[in-house]
């Protein structure tokens, strides 16, 4: 009896002690987690690029088998400049807004706007700066920069503008790290002067 009664005791105390440790394992490794603040932020940019849907527009896509996916040779390239605007009729615009079939451009009553090319390319954000990036996100400034033409719907940048300055620079400096593709997207084409 005594032999069970110490048993049993003991058993106890083992498993108190590796539930103990295996709590403190899990504290201690929770206190080494690096912070927010201290990610590398080329790892959190690519993430809140993921999340924030970047690709659903500057993405050209092909057919998978779930359907459309981000074309990754062509990944965050912007509206193709080979690819012209199928005839719209204009009729449709008063009540609806229409999108190719890569969902890279859209026309509405705003006219034809093409997603920009974002990658790392000269023709993409390659020469733009951090400030002229968080600019055209907080203020939808084209480029970026002052006196220029706001950015066009459908780009969502009153949203973005609520992002972190922490937020914006890790996603410039993810795109910074992108595959090069080289695509000089077309201007925008005024309600009036849609074909």
């Amino acid at each position: 009896m005594k032999k069970t009664i110490y048993s049993l005791l003991g058993l106890t105390v083992i498993a108190t002690l590796v539930i103990t440790g295996c709590k403190a394992k899990v504290e201690q490794e929770q206190v080494t987690a690096k912070p927010a603040s201290q990610e590398d932020p080329v790892k959190r940019g690519e993430y809140l690029v993921a999340i924030a849907g970047c690709d659903d527009c500057h993405s050209p896509k092909v057919m998978g088998p779930k359907g459309p996916a981000p074309d990754q040779n062509l990944r965050l390239s912007g509206h193709p400049a080979d690819i012209p605007l199928a005839p719209v009729n204009k009729n449709e615009l008063k009540s609806w807004v229409l999108f190719n079939h890569m969902n890279t451009a859209a026309v509405g009553p705003w006219g034809v706007s093409y997603a920009a090319n974002i990658t790392s390319d000269a023709t993409g954000i390659g020469t733009w700066t951090e400030e002229q990036f968080i600019k055209a996100m907080r203020e939808g400034k084209y480029k970026g920069m002052d006196n220029t033409r706001p950015l066009l719907p459908p780009m969502p940048w009153p949203s973005y503008a609520n992002m972190t300055d922490e937020d914006l620079k890790a996603v410039f400096a993810y795109l910074k790290t992108t595959k090069p593709v080289k695509n000089t997207v077309p201007n925008p084409i005024a309600p009036n002067d849609i074909k």
